[in-house]
């Protein structure tokens, strides 16, 4: 079984959800890592996302995130299966 990791800056508009208790409870390969800042200025204030192993993901709602969020993990795992 393979690792993904998701980044997450903690000024991303993703952070109205509990984002890494939802994913690390979901799917036990995932790490989440939240930094002070990845270095995609203003991207974090203008609308939630993440980096999933390398790949920039982003919607206009948190919640529509999180679901590209888990698609992205879904394509990830299964490369290692």
């Amino acid at each position: 079984m393979g690792i993904v990791v998701v980044e997450i800056c903690d000024g991303s508009l993703i952070n109205v959800l509990p984002i890494e208790e939802i994913l690390e409870e979901e799917y036990p390969e995932v790490a989440v890592l939240e930094s002070s800042c990845l270095s995609f200025c203003g991207m974090c204030a203008k609308r939630p996302y993440a980096i999933v192993n390398g790949k920039r993901i982003f919607a206009k709602t948190a919640e529509e995130c999180l679901e590209l969020i888990k698609k992205q993990i879904e394509i990830e795992l299964a490369i290692f299966a």
